[in-house]
């Protein structure tokens, strides 16, 4: 019997990834602000002049059910870019 209490997983292909990853650059803050965002960018078809149903075709969706799938999504954004950053930042340590 399957589980209709959750949704099945959702594919997020890469350019879903790269549109959390435009929000997460215009906005650098975490879950649920990110959100919040991510709401406002495809209200005003902001990326790629998207709204929500090119979204959601890509995986990218905003409702009560969709959301914990989409805050994981916008988690790993977030890591990497974070990781990216500390790496281009860091100085290499020089020794002889």
């Amino acid at each position: 019997m399957t589980d209709t209490r959750t949704p099945a997983a959702a594919t997020v292909s890469a350019e879903a990834i790269d549109f959390v990853r435009f929000c997460y650059s215009r906005r650098r803050v975490g879950w649920p602000e990110l959100y919040d965002e991510m709401c406002a960018v495809a209200s005003r078809g902001l990326y790629n002049g998207w709204g929500l149903s090119e979204l959601s075709e890509h995986g990218i969706g905003f409702s009560l059910f969709e959301t914990p799938a989409l805050a994981r999504v916008a988690a790993d954004v977030a890591r990497e870019e974070s990781d990216r950053r500390a790496a281009a930042t860091s100085i290499p340590v020089v020794t002889h």
